[in-house]
């Protein structure tokens, strides 16, 4: 950690490259705003679209701006937990590289983490704007999941996401993970709180997931957790003096 940066910010990046530079002016424009040294951290995903040609572009323009490419494509589980041990921030904040998430929530999300009230806010996009066969499917996903896990959790895959850097420390990152991260900072014993954010429509790219290649996938890892949670070993104690 470098005690200059007081927060970065993630995004996991595979064949963006129509919506990197809006994301990186957004985000610049977004962190601003909080009047603190701030990091923007794009894991490349090993793209094939010319990503890695306008990141170093960008680089040029974003001092704030670091870029780290991975040599194979690892998945976004892998991206963040690049970004993860990469960053330098006290604060982290994770976000999709789509847009559909907005950059402008970040500071909202901070606020109550900063403030020493929660270790965690998690992005509840309540008002999500995508097509009405993936938001039924969301909707079930979300159900089972916290049906299976003993949760709470509305928008556990949310992309929108602030925390202290301690809460992912500890974590193993296996693939598939990112959508569990609110139940997994738990089992580490830090608190979690909800906030709605906004949600916009994709509006360039295609998206890298559909029910086909999610929801077995999505269910398989829900047992996962499941198991997790009933075999973690956290007993009381204290030092006899």
């Amino acid at each position: 950690m470098n005690d200059d940066i007081y927060i970065s910010a993630i995004a996991a990046a595979y064949n963006e490259i129509e919506n990197l530079r809006p994301l990186v002016e957004q985000l610049d424009k977004a962190l601003s705003t909080l009047d603190k040294p701030y990091e923007m951290i794009i894991v490349n995903d090993a793209s094939t679209d010319g990503s890695e040609t306008l990141l170093k572009e960008l680089q040029g323009e974003f001092p704030a701006l670091r870029v780290i490419r991975h040599l194979k494509n690892a998945g976004q589980t892998a991206g963040l937990d690049t970004g993860f041990r990469v960053a330098k921030g006290r604060y982290l904040a994770t976000l999709d590289a789509d847009l559909q998430n907005d950059p402008a929530d970040i500071p909202m999300l901070l606020e109550p983490v900063a403030a020493g009230r929660f270790d965690f806010s998690n992005g509840w996009r309540k008002d999500r704007n995508d097509p009405w066969i993936r938001l039924v499917s969301t909707r079930i996903a979300n159900g089972v999941r916290n049906w299976l896990t003993h949760e709470n959790i509305h928008d556990s895959a949310c992309g929108l996401k602030v925390f202290r850097r301690e809460c992912v420390e500890r974590l193993k990152m296996f693939n598939g993970m990112h959508r569990f991260l609110p139940t997994l900072v738990k089992m580490e014993g830090y608190t979690v709180t909800e906030i709605p954010v906004h949600h916009r429509a994709r509006t360039a790219g295609v998206s890298k997931y559909g029910i086909s290649n999610r929801l077995f996938k999505a269910l398989r890892d829900t047992f996962a957790i499941r198991w997790m949670r009933t075999r973690i070993v956290r007993p009381e104690f204290k030092e006899e003096a």
